[in-house]
């Protein structure tokens, strides 16, 4: 349509332009364009007889039915019906075909178990993978654990105190579940914490256990007692990690990037940046003095000698970008580590700026439960992942008499991804799971619902040739869905196809109550429509990793 505008205004003025079209309010046509404002200028004529002539132009093609000029220039466009449905019929473009996108998210640290923040970032990093993918980019989906550092030294610590020494053959005793293990190894984790900061002894055992810990890898040690603990704990957290992500029902994780891989590459190249003048020592410890960015400093290699998490995800960046040399890099995380990020970056930005160009950072607020608390994982205070879940079926049992486990994942994954990324989420069971309003169960039932009256037919469905006012109404909305799934992907933001796909529902209700479909005469051609309402509605559930059921 763009490029039928763009040819009308060559014929007329020999010019070359691009036509930006916007949606009105549909009493004032499918697509409204200010072009002839534009053209004004540059041709020294009144914006309004500019607008005349292009709209003079336009009508005679078959594209448009009606075509008006209003204002001081706006020319406001009506599609014709078959134009119109051709519009809706459309697949979405595919800007990104032949990019390579890494998408990393989740980033759960094993010896832990995932909370509602890793719960947030899975659901939302598969969705926008999956726009990208259906934007044509080749997208590589990873994720990032701390498996080496003091967080998990206070974890060792616990568990071998639990162990009743370094004794890995006491581990088989333990419940083989890896819910059951993962809890019990994010209880030690609280119990390691609590004594590092109040137990001096425990300090300098953790201390020293940390640097015990470093050299285990490093020497890929995989027999000594600590390290069979160290490593089955490791394994155990990642096979829970992909338990849940299956459960969760998200595409898994092409590539894992624990810390203890990333580390090396990492201090590499701080230190070679040391050498080149990115990096500075200070008290004994190598760091990036960012107040001239209008950021902060930040230690990369501490007076031990030992790297920090700055150094460990300098390390991370180079690996990803060294394994794909991607076109984009997207980073989703919590808003808290936004600021750190950005030093990271501009480090990074010293020696390697069109790897930092390419790199986005997406970051979003708290999530927690309506009338609840911030989480805290320092403290077991924690907001977990199975408890939002939990929450969600508690509360879909309660209202339906049974926990169905697709529409208990489609009411968590819409509440969340129904929100703008970057503010806090609070994040309510009972409204998530309602079958009215806009919600994720309120979009299957939609969908289950459509594919209820298609079978209640038994004419073939065809495309009709001609639209009633009420069947023209409900392809507008059905037209906007190229577009819509084009920004959402463009912008990275999943809440507008959620946004999109609760309009749909509505639109079609309100053709529902006005146009039979069963027994009319025009059933066929509106069987046609229902057919490509609840496509284009399906499409857009898979999108946000949402199943459409046939039935409810």
């Amino acid at each position: 349509m763009n490029d039928a505008i763009a040819e009308a205004i060559k014929n007329l003025y020999g010019a070359d332009t691009s036509v930006v079209l916007t949606r009105p309010e549909s009493r004032f046509g499918d697509y409204a364009t200010n072009i002839a404002l534009q053209l004004a200028k540059q041709l020294a004529k009144n914006p309004r007889e500019v607008a005349e002539e292009v709209a003079a132009e336009l009508r005679q093609t078959d594209m448009f039915k009606q075509v008006d000029v209003a204002g001081p220039g706006f020319i406001n466009l009506w599609l014709s019906d078959e134009a119109l449905l051709a519009e809706a019929e459309r697949e979405p473009a595919r800007p990104l075909a032949g990019q390579t996108v890494v998408a990393e998210y989740s980033d759960p640290n094993p010896f832990k178990v995932l909370h509602a923040g890793h719960l947030y970032t899975t659901i939302v990093g598969d969705a926008i993978a999956r726009l990208l993918e259906a934007a044509g980019a080749d997208v590589h989906r990873v994720n990032f654990g701390g498996d080496v550092g003091r967080h998990v030294a206070r974890n060792m610590w616990a568990i071998i105190k639990n162990l009743g020494g370094i004794l890995p053959e006491k581990l088989n005793e333990l419940d083989e579940d890896f819910h059951v293990r993962s809890a019990w190894l994010s209880a030690r984790y609280v119990e390691g914490t609590e004594a590092d900061e109040n137990d001096e002894s425990a300090k300098n055992e953790i201390t020293e256990l940390n640097k015990q810990l470093y050299e285990l890898i490093a020497a890929d040690d995989h027999e000594s007692a600590l390290a069979k603990i160290y490593w089955t704990c490791r394994e155990w957290s990642y096979e829970y990690f992909k338990l849940f992500y299956n459960e969760l029902g998200v595409v898994q994780f092409e590539k894992y990037y624990p810390e203890s891989v990333t580390t090396p590459t990492g201090v590499e190249t701080v230190k070679k940046g040391l050498e080149n003048g990115v990096y500075e020592m200070s008290d004994g410890a190598v760091v990036f003095k960012a107040e001239k960015y209008g950021l902060h400093t930040r230690v990369f290699i501490n007076s031990e000698g030992l790297p920090t998490y700055e150094a460990k995800d300098v390390g991370l960046i180079m690996q990803k970008w060294r394994d794909y040399n991607f076109d984009k890099s997207i980073i989703i995380t919590g808003n808290d580590i936004q600021q750190y990020m950005k030093v990271v970056q501009k480090s990074i930005e010293q020696f390697e700026p069109e790897l930092v160009a390419r790199s986005v950072h997406l970051t979003h607020g708290n999530l927690k439960l309506a009338g609840g608390k911030k989480m805290s994982s320092r403290k077991g205070t924690v907001l977990l992942a199975l408890d939002v879940l939990e929450a969600a079926r508690e509360a879909q049992a309660a209202q339906h008499d049974n926990a169905n486990e697709p529409v208990v994942l489609g009411a968590v994954k819409y509440a969340f991804l129904s929100n703008r990324i970057g503010g806090d989420i609070v994040y309510d069971p009972e409204t998530s799971v309602s079958l009215h309003g806009n919600s994720g169960p309120y979009l299957q039932y939609a969908h289950a619902r459509a594919c209820s009256i298609a079978a209640k037919s038994s004419v073939i469905a065809t495309k009709p040739e001609h639209l009633d006012e009420s069947e023209r109404e409900l392809v507008q909305k059905l037209s906007e869905s190229p577009e819509s799934l084009e920004q959402a992907a463009e912008e990275l933001m999943p809440h507008l196809v959620c946004n999109y796909l609760y309009e749909l529902a509505q639109a079609f209700n309100r053709f529902y109550e006005k146009s039979r479909i069963i027994g009319d005469e025009r059933e066929a051609g509106r069987l046609y429509l229902l057919n490509l309402y609840r496509e284009t509605l399906a499409r857009g559930l898979n999108l946000l990793g949402i199943s459409a059921p046939e039935k409810m």
